[in-house]
């Protein structure tokens, strides 16, 4: 059933407005991500990266004795040992990643766990009765973003105002050391000056890491193209389904045809929590 009109105006249905409260209060259990992949602590970086390439996955829970005691993710790769010029088969797990775990509740309603994520600055771990049932991610919590006041706010105050760019001429090799130097999840290439796509840490992992692929190739030959991007203005809730319909998490903003900005998953769930 959808929403009835009259005399030109919309009237949403019963049904309608019961679905929309109901988004406002899901629960973590209801979103989170529940096949978990881990890693042992002391296995090796190369080992981690290939396998959140293979897995399409940007973080991994590092097990220790078969517990849960931290996570590594694809900005800890780029930041802590890319960016350093370390070698990925002689750096450990345990050496750059985050611990102890942000841990969370499956009941917990997923707006604190918005809020709980911007305060930690970290995913989240789902912990049921002592034991690892599942992990929340930027990325599951806007997909699942409720039509709210907090998500009618436009994403103009959370963007990042200055947007990294690179010639498509520019090896993967440079890209990589830029974000880890930069610590940002993502480059846009341009060709002749001209925005023309973008390449990110996942495509990182995913092409060049997974894959033992030489990074000494021009960017512009693997970027992704062409850009997806919304106008100043849009709303965190539609830019929320955009990034989810079109299975990004970067959302190039543009005013007059000009990019102005960059919006992130986390960028927008940091305004759905305030």
């Amino acid at each position: 059933m959808g929403e009835r009109k009259e005399a030109g105006r919309e009237y949403p249905s019963v049904i309608d407005l019961a679905y929309k409260e109901y988004k406002r209060y899901l629960k973590v259990q209801e979103i989170m991500t529940r096949d978990v992949v881990t890693i042992a602590t002391e296995a090796p970086m190369d080992e981690a990266a290939r396998t959140m390439g293979e897995k399409r996955i940007g973080s991994l829970i590092a097990l220790k004795y078969e517990t849960p005691v931290g996570i590594v993710t694809e900005r800890d790769l780029l930041s802590k040992v890319l960016a350093k010029g370390l070698n990925l088969k002689e750096v450990r797990v345990e050496n750059v990643m985050s611990y102890p775990l942000i841990k969370i509740c499956p009941t917990t309603q997923i707006r604190e766990a918005a809020q709980t994520m911007i305060k930690k600055k970290g995913r989240l771990a789902v912990f049921e009765c002592g034991d690892l049932v599942g992990i929340i991610t930027a990325s599951d919590l806007i997909r699942r973003l409720p039509e709210a006041p907090e998500t009618a706010i436009k994403i103009d105050d959370f963007m990042t105002r200055k947007v990294t760019t690179a010639d498509e001429k520019t090896t993967v090799a440079n890209i990589a050391r830029t974000m880890g130097e930069k610590r940002i999840g993502s480059v846009i290439i341009t060709s002749k000056g001209e925005p023309m796509g973008i390449f990110t840490e996942r495509d990182l992992l995913t092409s060049f890491l997974a894959k033992d692929r030489t990074l000494n190739v021009e960017v512009g030959e693997v970027a992704s193209s062409p850009l997806v991007t919304a106008p100043l203005g849009t709303s965190v809730l539609e830019a929320g389904r955009i990034m989810a319909s079109k299975r990004v998490r970067r959302l190039p903003i543009s005013k007059d045809g000009e990019l102005v900005g960059i919006v992130t998953a986390r960028d927008l769930v940091e305004a759905y929590a305030k």
